[in-house]
């Protein structure tokens, strides 16, 4: 059977045709007055239609178009809604008044998942949400970026719950022809556009789709197309589903088809943005396409590549990279490595830090790092974790603190994630353009606003929390065939006055989220106060196959589940963007319990701040910047245990006394007016702090300055004028330093003085130092200093450059240095030699180091 397509479109009035340009950009998403709009045409059928304009225009009855093209008002609105839009997308930018010489330049962010809008489920979680919020930023402040990812058929499962508590899965199919994006065609012949890559002896294509996120383009990649065979199809069938196999499918599909796709759009970026380690095959396409486009041998189109890539990592633990089995990237990748005229043992190398382990197993972050001229963290404290504990095993001779990745804390859209009710409060009281300045002056002004006010526009959100909580429980409850005493609780679960915390995060085991139940005798007692009641709402997806995840889920729901306690803990089910929003614009204080140092960041924290709610949490990712007295609460200081239960234990015990004598007194601290004063500077403590400093508006400037133009600027040095000269030269010289570095050789060495230094004296260093076959502009030679430990080894050591005086011997100079002594205490110095070149993006690039 030949089955012949075509398309149906919503059959709008000429008057109501504006609405389309509305919904096809997903700005509406972070506009809710144009929500409004689209509420205004049918409220209900808008909820049900899961907050897809496309599928609710497609829905809508057409005698209620008929009478809302005669409606003045929704007209008037309608036009005042497109102008505003229209003005958006033309208007100036940051990026065109800060930098207006580099309009030329293109960058590229590559992610597995985006998390732009409920209507749109491509996402799974925090990684997807940064994503998100990164395009929409980006597209307030005018950055020439487009997005890159892939459109999965069923993307991520929607969970519910057995009787017994246990999570289960299922998954709906996306309507592609009903959401907000648009197949891009071939403007000739109206035709998909197609990009296609050799795949084990076939061909595999794909077909791409355009998502408007405001001013910045999203291109999604869908194996889905008749050509390919039923399994190719497959490929982009589920988010984060199925194994290695199904995985390195996928990922080599974002990196390689990704970057096809932009080629074929006409876009070829200077800056590549690996966000996580999914799409860094693109690394190795960029390569490719380079040794033959423009003749590079390997060395040299790879020092292009790296000098065009940053490379973002999310991951706190070793074990949190994708990893691939060798005889999987033989399968996919034989003859990619032929093309590049690389051994398979020089491919593999690539991925494997030890390369002479021929059993060890490819890591996609090791790639991106060797392809990346800069490497970034996510917030101040996973930096550290990374240079020190996860990533530092690719420089295995740098002192931790030099190892070269650098950080760039999280932040979140606030626009998104702030409540109607909290943003018009502070355009009453900041002014009606606070959102595009973000400022710490801007929002230091909530002082400013009446204590009565900014509490009465908080109670407003936990009252349409309780509400929208107790009717999702009770359905939930429904489908479940709960037992009459149960649903009889849930539709008087909650109370719309009492202290509310909300735990709501992906239930992986190192969360936690099962902690604060470790003395159930005690949270009960906190719980079941009649003058001080408090109540926790609960919500959070498991992976399908972590089953302890799974059983916290479960050991939760078992719990709320006693009768003295029914009515104050709930767990909502299939946690997303509309759970996520009303929980975290109407909860009083947000819960956060991560085994410290296993948190990279973390971002519902920072939402919840700007809307008001107090965080209570493990001083880990971004709270260890965030936390400050006023701002909230910190659970422990900064403790590291070697026993996980005895650690449970004892910060467990600290959350309850937290609560018991400062969250729950506080709160419930009234004056005659019935308000927690002291409560309500916390909160204007929180907003003023952490609102100017932990958005995205913050965070892609500091891509932008820090990381993407210097890039840029990289990239464009060592292409030159399209002879790639400078690369060239930098990996000519890169081959001879490796070719002669062992010939570097320490002569003699001398001080002035080694014991009986007093705090302001200083040393005379000297070196004498062979260097042939080098001259003295490719080295640079440091006196390396500073504290000792008690295991003698330098803490927290500086460099100092040494000057070279030639000796007159050929290749052999006097190197010499004053070391100033600042502190007292036992100290300890060595002297060491590093590359030198101009266009050396950092000393430590190619892992070569002497220490003398």
């Amino acid at each position: 059977m030949r089955i012949r397509e075509f398309s149906v479109h919503p059959s709008l009035p000429e008057n109501l045709k504006p609405l389309e340009t509305l919904a096809y950009n997903l700005r509406w998403s972070w506009d809710p007055e144009v929500v409004d709009l689209f509420r205004r045409l049918d409220r209900d059928l808008w909820e049900a239609s899961y907050h897809n304009p496309i599928l609710f225009l497609g829905r809508i009855k057409q005698d209620r178009l008929l009478q809302a093209s005669q409606d003045d008002g929704i007209l008037t609105y309608l036009e005042r809604m497109v102008e505003r839009h229209h003005a958006y997308m033309s208007g100036p930018s940051w990026f065109q008044r800060s930098f207006p010489d580099q309009h030329d330049v293109k960058i590229a962010y590559f992610c597995a998942e985006f998390g732009i809008a409920e209507c749109l489920p491509i996402f799974s979680g925090g990684l997807g949400m940064l994503a998100g919020d990164h395009l929409k930023s980006a597209s307030d402040l005018g950055l020439p970026l487009v997005g890159v990812g892939l459109l999965y058929q069923r993307g991520y499962f929607r969970q519910y719950l057995n009787n017994d508590g246990w999570q289960q899965e299922s998954t709906g199919v996306n309507d592609f022809f009903n959401m907000p994006l648009k197949l891009v065609r071939h403007h000739e012949d109206g035709s998909p556009l197609e990009i296609s890559l050799p795949f084990l002896g076939r061909t595999l294509k794909a077909q791409v789709w355009r998502v408007e996120v405001g001013r910045v383009p999203l291109y999604l990649l869908d194996s889905n197309v008749p050509d390919n065979t039923p399994e190719d199809r497959q490929i982009t069938d589920q988010l984060y589903g199925g194994d290695n196999e199904k995985r390195i499918r996928q990922e080599i599909l974002l990196g390689i088809g990704g970057l096809r796709a932009l080629d074929a759009l006409g876009i070829r970026p200077e800056v590549c943005h690996l966000n996580e380690g999914h799409s860094a095959f693109l690394a190795l396409e960029r390569t490719r396409r380079l040794m033959e486009n423009h003749h590079l041998s390997f060395e040299e189109a790879a020092e292009v590549t790296a000098s065009g890539n940053v490379f973002t990592t999310h991951t706190p633990v070793p074990a949190g990279f994708d990893l691939f089995p060798p005889e999987l990237m033989e399968k996919y990748f034989r003859p990619f490595w032929e093309s590049i005229r690389l051994s398979k043992e020089q491919f593999l190398a690539l991925g494997r830090d030890n390369p002479g382990n021929e059993h060890a197993w490819f890591n996609m972050a090791l790639l991106a790092i060797r392809f990346s001229g800069t490497i970034n963290a996510v917030s101040k404290l996973h930096g550290q974790v990374t240079r020190e504990k996860v990533l530092g095993i690719a420089w295995p001779n740098v002192p931790k603190n030099d190892v070269p990745i650098t950080h760039v804390t999280n932040g979140v859209h606030v626009n998104t994630w702030i409540s109607r009710d909290i943003s018009d409060l502070l355009q009453r009281y900041i002014g009606r353009l606070w959102q595009e300045g973000l400022s710490s002056e801007d929002w230091s002004r909530i002082q400013n606003i009446p204590d009565e006010e900014l509490w009465r526009t908080h109670e407003r959100g936990r009252e349409r929390l309780v509400a929208s909580a107790r009717r999702r429980y009770v359905e939930q409850l429904v489908r479940r065939g709960a037992p009459r005493v149960e649903l009889d609780a849930a539709r008087e679960a909650l109370h719309p006055e009492a202290l509310t915390i909300g735990f709501a995060r992906r239930f992986a085991t190192y969360k936690r989220a099962n902690l604060i139940l470790k003395d159930v005798r005690r949270l009960k007692k906190i719980l079941t106060n009649k003058e001080r009641p408090v109540q926790i709402i609960f919500a959070g997806k498991a992976h399908p196959a972590d089953n302890l995840g799974k059983q916290f889920i479960r050991e939760i729901v078992h719990f709320s589940r006693d009768p003295e306690i029914m009515r104050r803990v709930i767990f909502l089910e299939n946690y997303d963007m509309d759970v996520a929003r009303d929980m975290l614009q109407g909860v009083d204080v947000w819960l956060n319990t991560p085994r410290r140092l296993m948190e990279a960041s973390g971002t519902s924290g920072m939402k919840a701040a700007i809307n008001g709610a107090l965080n209570l949490s493990v001083l880990d990712g971004w709270w260890y910047e965030g936390y400050s007295s006023g701002v909230g609460w910190a659970i422990g200081e900064e403790e590291e245990y070697g026993d996980p239960d005895y650690q449970d234990l004892v910060e467990s015990q600290a959350l309850y006394d937290i609560l018991e004598h400062e969250v729950i007194p506080t709160f419930y601290d009234r004056e005659a007016d019935d308000l927690p004063r002291e409560w309500i500077g916390l909160m204007k403590n929180t907003m003023k702090e952490l609102g100017p400093v932990f958005n995205t508006r913050r965070m892609v400037r500091e891509y932008a300055t820090k990381l993407y133009l210097p890039t840029a600027e990289r990239w464009k040095t060592l292409r030159g004028n399209g002879e790639y000269i400078n690369a060239r030269n930098l990996s000519g010289w890169k081959a001879h330093l490796r070719a002669h570095w062992n010939e570097i050789r320490l002569v003699s060495e001398n001080n002035s003085a080694i014991d009986h230094l007093k705090v302001g004296e200083g040393m005379e260093i000297s070196a004498t130092i062979s260097i042939r076959p080098f001259a003295v502009g490719d080295l640079s030679i440091e006196v390396y200093s500073g504290t000792l430990d008690a295991n003698a080894k330098i803490v927290a050591g500086a460099p100092i450059p040494m000057t070279p005086v030639p000796t007159g011997e050929e290749g052999v100079y006097v190197y010499a240095a004053h070391l100033p002594c600042t502190t007292s205490g036992r100290w300890g110095y060595a002297v060491r030699v590093l590359p030198k070149h101009q266009h050396l993006m950092s000393p430590y690039d190619l892992g070569l180091i002497h220490w003398f």
